[in-house]
């Protein structure tokens, strides 16, 4: 362990795990050196046979393994390919980038897995060097020199792989920007690379951009400065999907500033080809017992919510929803929003372009860097003040639509998250969204009330109690678990501040001894409600700040179990009017803070900082005082 500090389990799981990212096991030392040379397949059909020699061909370092690997991989690729050339219509203009053709996916999925393969290779040769310097020559590494190695190997590694994302671009870029979030699991070194993919990618030529806009939405004989009396030609951000430009809207629209979504032409057949490709190889690799997770039940269900992103309208369905949804209590009175969301414009929505409120601040992925412009020490009380109230938007924000509606935002990333210039944190990007059911709301209430108020983290009764609740939402474990996985599987996915779990297991994500090893399915309509609740782990983690989404998610939990009686002769309630009180006082109070000077912010800050970490530690002292009395 101190030479190899990282299970050597990982080791098999490197190439699926890499392409299969939703999930944490195994990432850390995926990249690839690419030494193989992009394929260039130009014939309009081809057959799986025919592929398969022509990469053998191009193949530069022939191995027998990789042959095999990249062998079987095309073959599934060219199946999807086929299916998604079957139903890709035709581009509407001749001035638009066109659909891939099945061979260019193909070639295309065949690329990423020649260039990312080697990687394996090269880790497995350090591994090997200091197993041979230990085991045959008697040469013990000390730390330092075993962590100068790893963290070459981690530096070599990152490059190849942002490298091959940033060429390959697509559906890849989502798997950059999950591994840059999760600085919980995975060295600085790949998180650092791979920052800058969560908001700027690749734009698109203002040109192209104009095109699609007045193709969608403008109005016979009306011309674009009819609609826009600006338009920025530099993009805010560009993603897979789509980029997104600041203007301001002419007086007969209403004027105002706007932030403009327009979809990339013809993108849905690459991204959905490069899903199909990841699914393959999770499907190659499912059910092997090293491996924690079923990935291809994963991918399924991004594959099926993907397919809804290409819908602008929808979007701006989903918009309104849970914006409507944050700024209701559970009485149906108004309250001020955790997170500020943008609106749509209405008639200036399509298919293919969105127009919204502009939301100005700056996404998470660069919160850092504008701390520090600011003067803020990012590790200083200021900075800890940020992270707790970042961590309360999300995470009250995520409780309310997951637990209250059911309709949730499904694609969670800094990217898609702002702080806005105004202190308040942004939810933007609504494309990806996901409904539960109401029975599946409300066993994950029960859950969350079963941790909460659960005094022991040993104490039978209520192990029983949480592993029934778990078993019920549809988790399902491998057989030989102990009695307590269910519960140890809830605890860590929902209980940050859970010191030990029950059953010998580890805390430790990547742990080959961890919950997530012994799960054997989970229920594929919670797969993106996990995505959630890693990510706000994944801010937890980075911030240094114990967080339990189970105690802040159990008062939610118990109103969505006993639903208050709403007042239907349009009178307010006391009780309302002193919450609308007490969060005006607040937003108030936040905005002063904010315009204080620099030195008696940092002071007001550490002294938040201290009575909120006096609270924490009275709620945890008064939890320990009853736990012996279970």
């Amino acid at each position: 362990a101190r030479v190899f500090t990282m299970p050597r389990w990982w080791l098999l799981l490197l190439p699926a795990m890499l392409a299969t990212s939703m999930s944490a096991a195994g990432m850390i030392l995926q990249a690839g050196t690419g030494r193989v040379p992009p394929l260039s397949l130009h014939a309009k059909s081809v057959s799986t046979t025919q592929t398969l020699l022509y990469m053998e061909a191009q193949c530069k370092r022939p191995c027998g393994l990789q042959s095999v690997l990249v062998s079987t991989f095309a073959t599934e690729c060219c199946r999807s390919s086929r299916i998604f050339m079957a139903v890709e219509a035709p581009t509407e203009s001749s001035d638009f980038p066109g659909p891939l053709s099945a061979t260019e996916q193909m070639a295309r999925a065949a690329t990423f897995w020649t260039r990312v393969f080697p990687v394996l290779t090269s880790y497995l040769q350090v591994y090997f060097a200091i197993q041979f310097r230990e085991r045959l020559l008697g040469q013990c590494l000390d730390e330092e020199e075993c962590e100068l190695t790893w963290s070459a190997q981690h530096e070599r590694g990152a490059d190849v792989v942002a490298k091959v994302i940033q060429d390959l671009k697509g559906f890849y870029v989502k798997t950059g920007q999950i591994i840059a979030s999760r600085e919980d699991l995975f060295p600085k070194q790949y998180t650092e690379r791979l920052a800058g993919l969560t908001d700027l990618l690749d734009p698109m030529p203002v040109s192209l951009v104009k095109a699609v806009i007045s193709q969608e939405l403008l109005h016979d004989g009306e011309a674009f400065s009819d609609v826009f009396a600006e338009f920025d030609d530099e993009p805010l951000g560009a993603a897979s999907v789509a980029q997104v430009h600041r203007a301001v809207l002419t007086e007969a629209y209403g004027g105002g500033e706007v932030a403009v979504k327009v979809q990339r032409p013809a993108i849905e057949s690459k991204l959905m080809g490069d899903v199909a490709a990841i699914k393959a190889l999770a499907k190659s690799v499912r059910g092997v017992d090293v491996i924690p997770v079923d990935y291809y039940l994963v991918f399924t269900e991004i594959e099926a919510q993907l397919a809804e992103e290409f819908d602008f309208v929808k979007e701006a369905s989903a918009m309104e929803r849970i914006g409507d949804a944050l700024c209701l209590d559970a009485d149906g009175a108004p309250r001020t929003p955790p997170l500020v969301t943008p609106r749509p414009v209405s008639g200036l929505v399509s298919k293919r372009v969105l127009v919204m409120d502009y939301l100005k601040g700056e996404p998470l992925s660069r919160a850092v860097e504008a701390m520090r412009e600011r003067g803020i020490d990012p590790s200083g009380p200021e900075g800890q003040i940020f992270g707790r109230r970042l961590l309360s938007a999300l995470t009250e924000a995520f409780g309310m639509t997951i637990l209250g509606s059911g309709f949730f935002h499904a694609d969670p990333h800094p990217g898609n998250i702002f702080v806005l210039d105004d202190g308040r944190i942004g939810l933007i990007d609504f494309g990806q969204v996901k409904q539960i059911s109401g029975r599946a709301r409300a066993t994950l209430s029960k859950i969350m009330v079963a941790l909460a108020d659960r005094v022991s983290d040993t104490a039978p009764a209520e192990l029983e109690k949480i592993s029934k609740l778990a078993l019920e939402l549809g988790v399902k474990l491998k057989p030989g678990t102990p009695a307590e996985g269910p519960a140890a599987t809830a605890m860590w996915l929902f209980d940050g501040s859970v010191k030990q779990l029950p059953g010998g297991f580890d805390l430790g994500e990547l742990s080959a001894n961890s919950p997530v090893a012994v799960l054997e399915s989970f229920p594929q309509d919670l797969v993106l409600v996990g995505r959630s609740t890693v990510l706000i782990k994944g801010v937890a983690s980075r911030l240094n700040i114990t967080w339990s989404l189970a105690q802040q998610w159990a008062p939610i939990a118990r109103r969505v179990l006993k639903p208050s009686l709403r007042r239907t002769d349009g009178r307010l309630r006391l009780r309302t009017v002193l919450r609308l009180f007490k969060q005006w006082f607040l937003a108030k109070a936040d905005a002063a803070f904010l315009r204080l000077p620099p030195p008696m912010r940092r002071v007001a800050a550490a002294w938040t900082l201290r009575i909120s970490r006096a609270r924490t530690r009275r709620a945890e002292q008064h939890r320990q005082t009853l736990a012996p009395s279970t």
